[in-house]
This record gives structure tokens, C-alpha cells and sequence, in this order.
């Protein structure tokens, strides 16, 4: 258990530092290409950080047999976007309050409300069609075509975002591996392309290293593999996500932040949407079914408070509070 506790504190830290190289080379990546922050923070980096979550299912099908490997597949697919509206959108919620204590920034949210929008319409409509078609029949020839549309929706998606306007983000701080000649090398595309490269790969190592001990932690403690899937490892796996976001909104950078989670939102509803439907047995059972519900009316009232232009901290913080009622109730279906 010493030894579980060791390297979660470990490959947290290496998840921290990576997330820190992270956005600061991903926005120099966007200076660099002239990319609106829709682009930077929503397609760029939800991409750059989905690498994690975007293995767990894939290697659950490889790695256990048809039955397990389904049910930790499924449950991992609809754990990500509950994960997502609920508890990551609530701590970005409280660490904003948190940060404006300390002075470091206000507690008013300054947004590009069309990011929003679009990032949460494209992920109710894949997500919603994604969860439907776990009460459709369990014809392959039909899951294999709904899964191909909804997988497609993502290239649509990149299309929209990429042809929206935009603005640049102010420039960033200098790009660490250029500090060391001064900081005078931070448009250098090269060296920005090796921060983000090695970033991500420190990102991808602590979260597999983070999840494998989760994993360990929570079957000592008797969860079965479905629950462990919809609640713990999108913990481990959605930890990038979460730094990101947090190390953005310390800076006031609210539209990369929560860009960066609707953008991963989108990425989850059609990618992993698309390929759970088409390539598992998709038999959502009962916390799965409860925790995609929830994502899914997580993301229309999001998409209402957005659409009004009137998102705050305090709505959401309440994402938290949310994701803490549907763990009591995960625990009270297991008695």
C-alpha cells in the first residue's frame, strides 16, 4: 500500500510538471500558428491531453477478456464526459474563487461564449445518439453505422472550429526550453514542438502510472469493474484536463480553460462515443446508464447558462456537489 501511495504521489507530480510545459508550449504553438484561442484551448489541447482516457478503453478490449474488457471499455467511455460536466467543471468553479482570494485574478469569468456553444452542442448531439443506442437493437450492422456517423462528427466539428473567428491570445510567458538562451528563442517552431511533444509524453507516462495504481488501490477495496471505470479512473485519467484548466484560469485565460474541457467533452462524445457503440457489446448497465444521463443534463443546463451569457463560479462549483450526490448513489446500488 506504501508503495501504491508512492507512485501516485510520484506520477502526480510528473502529471503537474508535464501540465505546466504543456500549456505554456501549446499556447506558444498557437502564437506561433496564429490560432484563435478556440482552436488552442478546445482542439489542440483537449487532443494533446485526451491520450490517457482515450487508451483505457482501447487497452480494455485488448488486455481482458471479451466480458471484463467490455464493461471497463463501456464504463470508462461514459465515465469520461460524466467526469467532465460534473467534477472538472466544479473544480474550475472553485479554484476560481480560490485564486481570486489570493488576488491573482477576478472572480468574474471572461469568455468567448461562441467556444462554449459550439464545443456543447456537438458533444449533446454525439453523446445523446451515443447513449441512445444502448436501448437500440443489437443489430452489428446498425451499431457499426451509428458508431462510423458519430465518430465522423468530430472531423465536422474541427471543420466549424477551425473556420470560426477568433481572437489571439495574448503572447505567453517565454517557452521554457528557450529560457535557457534567454528566452529569446520562443518562437522557434522546433523548440516549441519539442516542449509539446515531451510534455506530452510525461502526461501520457504519470497518468498510465496514475491510473495502474488507482486501479490497485480501489479493487483492495472490493469496487467492481464497471464502477472503478465510471468513478475512479476518470479521476486518474482526466487529471491532465483538470491541471490544465486550473494552471489557465490561475493566469485569467478562462476561454483556454474551459475550452479545454468542453473541447475534451467533444472528443469523448464523438471519438470514443463512436467507437464504443461500433466496437463493444455497448450494454450500459445501471451507474453507466446514470452517469451518462447525468452528463448529458450536465451539458444542456451548461449549454442554457452559456447561451445566456451568464456562467459563474458558483454554477460551476455545484458540479462538484453533483458528482459527490451520484457517488453515494453509486455506493447506495451496490448495498
Amino acid at each position: 500500500m506504501l508503495l501504491a501511495a508512492t507512485f501516485l504521489i510520484l506520477s502526480m507530480a510528473l502529471i503537474v510538471a508535464s501540465s505546466e510545459l504543456f500549456t505554456n508550449g501549446i499556447e506558444w504553438l498557437g502564437q506561433r500558428l496564429n490560432l484563435n484561442e478556440g482552436v488552442v484551448g478546445s482542439v489542440l489541447a483537449a487532443i494533446g491531453t485526451a491520450l490517457p482516457e482515450t487508451l483505457v478503453p482501447l487497452v480494455a478490449i485488448v488486455s481482458f477478456g471479451s466480458e471484463q474488457g467490455n464493461e471497463v471499455s463501456v464504463g470508462a467511455i461514459t465515465g469520461s464526459p460524466f467526469m467532465l460536466s460534473t467534477l472538472t467543471l466544479g473544480l474550475c468553479g472553485i479554484f476560481v474563487y480560490v485564486f481570486h482570494k489570493r488576488g491573482l485574478r477576478p472572480l468574474e469569468l471572461k469568455l468567448d461564449y461562441r467556444v462554449l456553444k459550439r464545443d456543447l452542442r456537438f458533444f449533446l448531439l454525439a453523446f445523446s445518439l451515443a447513449y441512445l443506442a444502448c436501448f437500440s437493437p443489437a443489430d452489428p450492422l446498425l451499431r457499426r453505422g451509428l458508431g462510423a456517423m458519430i465518430f465522423l462528427l468530430y472531423p465536422v466539428y474541427i471543420y466549424f472550429t477551425l473556420k470560426a473567428d477568433g481572437s489571439v491570445g495574448e503572447e505567453p510567458g517565454p517557452l521554457y526550453l528557450a529560457r535557457f538562451g534567454g528566452g529569446s528563442k520562443s518562437s522557434n517552431l522546433a523548440l516549441i514542438l519539442l516542449q509539446t511533444g515531451l510534455s506530452v509524453l510525461g502526461i501520457g507516462i504519470g497518468a498510465y502510472y496514475f491510473v495502474d495504481r488507482i486501479q490497485d488501490v480501489s479493487q483492495m477495496l472490493g469496487f467492481p469493474p464497471q464502477v472503478l471505470s465510471i468513478m475512479i479512473s476518470p479521476i486518474a485519467t482526466e487529471f491532465p484536463e483538470k491541471m490544465n484548466s486550473i494552471l489557465w484560469l490561475r493566469r485569467g485565460k478562462d476561454t483556454l480553460a474551459l475550452g479545454n474541457v468542453t473541447g475534451a467533452l467533444v472528443f469523448q462524445g464523438t471519438i470514443l462515443g463512436g467507437f464504443g457503440v461500433a466496437c463493444t457489446q455497448w450494454n450500459l448497465g445501471s451507474d453507466a446508464k446514470i452517469g451518462a444521463a447525468v452528463a448529458i443534463v450536465s451539458g444542456i443546463i451548461t449549454l442554457i447558462m452559456v447561451s445566456k451569457e451568464k456562467l459563474s463560479f458558483r454554477y460551476l462549483s455545484l458540479g462538484a456537489l453533483v458528482y459527490l450526490a451520484c457517488i453515494l448513489l453509486f455506493q447506495f446500488n451496490k448495498m
